[in-house]
């Protein structure tokens, strides 16, 4: 069972996900980002591109998704703003803002690197991007080519 009590995903599809997930934080550290997995030892409060790869066996979306953290003098002074009774400050809004930002990037930056990733359609999470694999793992057939050549990538 997962933390949420739901069926957790077996060692093998964890591990595809893991496998994702850190080429997902290699192709943002290429691109010169801040980028770990959720949970790794002393990233608590480090900013940055955060890498979560769900553990449950079903999943509504995908099983692997990126999200921006600021640094955290700033959440710390969003949050003292909210409690103080100013809800409506700038600096409320700052994480929320840069989070969606950051998402437009994100999506570049992994799209450049051969994965496949698109914005989450969520209320909850609208900054969050959304990881579905690589194009290397899609049939030849679907692969969009002329793009890569374009930008002179090598995907293999």
């Amino acid at each position: 069972m997962s933390e949420y009590g739901f069926a957790r995903a077996s060692d093998e599809t964890l591990g595809v996900r893991n496998e994702l997930a850190g080429q997902v934080v290699q192709a943002l550290l290429r691109a010169g980002l801040p980028a770990f997995r959720d949970g790794e030892t002393g990233t608590e409060d480090r900013p940055g591109a955060v890498v979560h790869v769900e553990p449950d066996a079903e999943t509504a979306s995908a099983s692997v998704s990126v999200g921006w953290r600021c640094d955290p003098g700033m959440i710390q002074a969003a949050v003292d703003s909210l409690t103080s009774g100013s809800p409506d400050a700038p600096v409320v809004q700052y994480p929320g803002t840069i989070g969606l930002h950051m998402q437009s990037a994100l999506i570049k930056i992994l799209l450049s690197a051969g994965v496949i990733a698109t914005p989450e359609n969520d209320s909850m999470n609208p900054e969050r991007v959304l990881v579905f694999g690589r194009v290397s793992d899609l049939p030849p057939a679907l692969r969009p080519r002329s793009f890569h050549r374009e930008v002179g990538l090598d995907l293999s």
